[in-house]
C-alpha cells in the first residue's frame, strides 16, 4: 500500500488508514483482530481510534493488539481527546485539564506509553484556543505524542490553530487535520482544504463512503444489519438518505458498472486520490467487509470518470 508524508511533517501513514469507532462495541475482539490482520497484510500501518469510540473500548481492543498481532513500532495509532458522554450527552471539554486527563486514560487503554498521532477531536467554543493548544504542546514535548492534529475544525478555526502553533517554534505543529470528505459531502472543499494545502498539513479522510450510503447498500431500502438499521447509528447515516444522494449514488453504480468495479470501489478510489488528501480512513462492521474495501487499493479512476464524478456531486 501508496505511503504518504502528511503535510511537511515527519509522520508517514499508508494511503487507507483502518478506521475502529464500532470496535468494542459492533465488533467484538475476534471480529477486530481479523480485520486488523487483513489490513497490516495488505501494507496498511495506519489505525485510528478516539477515546469515545465505544466509552474506550475501542482503544483498549487495539491494546489488546499490541505485542499479540505486531510490534508497537510497526503502526501508526492515533486517537482523539475532548468529547465524552457521561450520562449518555454528548459533552465537549477542550481545556487543558481535560485534554491531558483524556490522553492519560488513553495511554493506559491502549498499553502504550505514547500514541502516534493525537487529535483534538473537535472545536470548543467554551474553553479559549490557548489552553486547548497546550495540551497539545504538552503531549508533544513530554513524548507522549510524536505529532499532533485537529479533527472537525472549519476552514477559519483550522486556521487559526495551526498558525498559532506555527508562529512560535517552542510549539507543536499540527500535523495533520481529520474531517468528513466524500463524493456525497465535498464542503471542506471551499475552506478546509485549501487552508490545509496553503499552511502544508496532512488531510485525514473520515467517512469517505458516505457513512456507507455510497456502497449503495441503500439504493432499495435499508438492511436489517446496515447502520442505517441500528439504534445508535441510525441518526448518523439519515442525513445522506435523501434525494441528492441517492442522484450521487446511481451516477457511482453507472461508473462501476462501465469500469467493472463495485461502487465502493469507485467512492473510495475517488476520495483517496483527490489532491491534497493524505489518507482515507474505512471503517467494515466484518473482515469479509474490509477485504472488499482493501480490493480498492488496486484500481484508479480514468481521468474522464474523475471529471464526471465531479460535476454530478458539485456542492
Amino acid at each position: 500500500m501508496e505511503m504518504r508524508r502528511a503535510g511537511s511533517s515527519g509522520l508517514t501513514v499508508s494511503r487507507l488508514g483502518l478506521g475502529t469507532m464500532t470496535w468494542g462495541r459492533d465488533t467484538d475482539e475476534h471480529e477486530a483482530a481479523d480485520q486488523c490482520r487483513a489490513f497490516l497484510d495488505a501494507g496498511g500501518n495506519f489505525l485510528d481510534t478516539a477515546a469515545m469510540y465505544a466509552d474506550g473500548d475501542s482503544e483498549r481492543v487495539i491494546g489488546g493488539l499490541i505485542g499479540a498481532l505486531f510490534r508497537r513500532e510497526d503502526v501508526v495509532i492515533a486517537t482523539k481527546g475532548g468529547v465524552t458522554f457521561p450520562d449518555g450527552i454528548k459533552t465537549i471539554n477542550n481545556s487543558r485539564g481535560a485534554l491531558i486527563n483524556d490522553l492519560e486514560k488513553s495511554l493506559q487503554r491502549l498499553g502504550t506509553d505514547y500514541v502516534d498521532l493525537w487529535q483534538i477531536h473537535t472545536w470548543d467554543p467554551h474553553n479559549p484556543l490557548d489552553d486547548t493548544l497546550s495540551a497539545l504542546d504538552f503531549a508533544y514535548t513530554s513524548g507522549k505524542a510524536r505529532y499532533v492534529g485537529i479533527s472537525n475544525f472549519s476552514g477559519w478555526q483550522s486556521a487559526r490553530a495551526i498558525t498559532v502553533q506555527q508562529s512560535v517554534a517552542s510549539r507543536a505543529p499540527i500535523a495533520t487535520s481529520q474531517n468528513e470528505y466524500s463524493l456525497v459531502n465535498r464542503n471542506i472543499e471551499r475552506e478546509v482544504l485549501p487552508c490545509m494545502k496553503e499552511l502544508d498539513v496532512g488531510l485525514l479522510a473520515w467517512s469517505p463512503l458516505g457513512r456507507g450510503v455510497l456502497t449503495a447498500k441503500y439504493r432499495h431500502g435499508i438492511p436489517s444489519d446496515s447502520r442505517a438499521a441500528s439504534a445508535h447509528l441510525t441518526n448518523f447515516v439519515q442525513p445522506y438518505l435523501d434525494d441528492r444522494s441517492a442522484g450521487i449514488v446511481e451516477a457511482v453504480c453507472v461508473a462501476a458498472e462501465g469500469l467493472g468495479y463495485s461502487p465502493l470501489e469507485v467512492a473510495l478510489a475517488w476520495v483517496r486520490d483527490a489532491p491534497g488528501v493524505t489518507s482515507a480512513i474505512v471503517g467494515a462492521r466484518t473482515g469479509a467487509q474490509l477485504r472488499g474495501i482493501l480490493a480498492s487499493e488496486e484500481i484508479s479512476l480514468p481521468a474522464i470518470v474523475r471529471s464526471a464524478l465531479d460535476d454530478v456531486s458539485q456542492p
